[in-house]
């Protein structure tokens, strides 16, 4: 009988060796997902916004572009409105532009928050990246980024009739009226950045580094995210400061 037990155990088959890819190790996800095997603490007063790459809207663009997908930001953007442990939200820029009008709802949703905002761009702030960069209370941009300020260009099928050339007027005149409604430069200044020739390769238009950007009125100052957090901060102190007041004044 205890032969016969031995037989039976070892006809059992072995249990599997556990599966390293499907590992549910936290340290070993981390890993993988960040490079490092501490997650940073998320718990902040500070929302903290990217958008990288290229802005994607009604088209789905190439799997190996990096995008980042307008659908996805409004719903944060609204999340952060209503949380109210949210105090303040970080908009970092680092896009060559994308789809116009999927562009012009974001700096739309980011002007009408009520919470201060700062945006900063890093790297690139590019097309219709501008009007999402000076969307903000303040904008920053650091010293060694760029901004390409360019007329609206289409892709693909164009039917050539007037109609289309005055559509693609008004869509320009959307992004001018919206930059020069949110930052110091004049109109004049802009068009004249917008339709300058002889800079840009095979196109017309013009690129501005980070003091040149300030210096044209376009950003607030030059900067990294020291700079923006700390004015964020001061910001978000001048919005309490002004609740408080306001509730004082209602209790007298």
């Amino acid at each position: 009988m205890f032969e016969d037990e031995l037989v039976f155990k070892s006809e059992q088959p072995e249990p599997p060796a556990p599966d390293r890819k499907t590992s549910t190790n936290p340290v070993v996800e981390t890993i993988q997902q960040l490079g490092q095997t501490a997650t940073p603490q998320a718990e902040s007063n500070i929302f903290c916004m990217t958008i990288i790459g290229q802005v994607e809207g009604h088209l789905v663009l190439p799997p190996q572009n990096k995008t980042t997908k307008y659908e996805h930001l409004i719903p944060q953007l609204v999340a952060a409105e209503q949380n109210a442990k949210i105090e303040g939200i970080m908009i970092v820029l680092n896009t060559v532009g994308g789809d116009v009008e999927a562009g012009l709802a974001i700096a739309e949703m980011i002007s009408s928050l009520t919470k201060p905002t700062v945006t900063l761009v890093l790297g690139g702030g590019h097309s219709i990246g501008v009007p999402i960069a000076v969307a903000g209370n303040k904008s920053f941009i650091a010293e060694s980024a760029t901004m390409t300020i360019h007329p609206i260009r289409l892709n693909g099928l164009v039917i050539g009739v007037p109609q289309t050339f005055e559509y693609l007027d008004k869509m320009q005149e959307r992004v001018v009226r919206f930059v020069t409604s949110h930052s110091n430069i004049t109109e004049a200044k802009f068009k004249e950045l917008m339709f300058k020739t002889g800079e840009l390769t095979r196109d017309i238009g013009t690129t501005v580094i980070g003091p040149d950007a300030v210096k044209h009125g376009l950003i607030d100052a030059v900067g990294g995210i020291g700079q923006a957090l700390r004015d964020l901060n001061i910001l978000i102190d001048q919005r309490k400061q002004g609740a408080v007041a306001g509730a004082g004044g209602l209790t007298q």
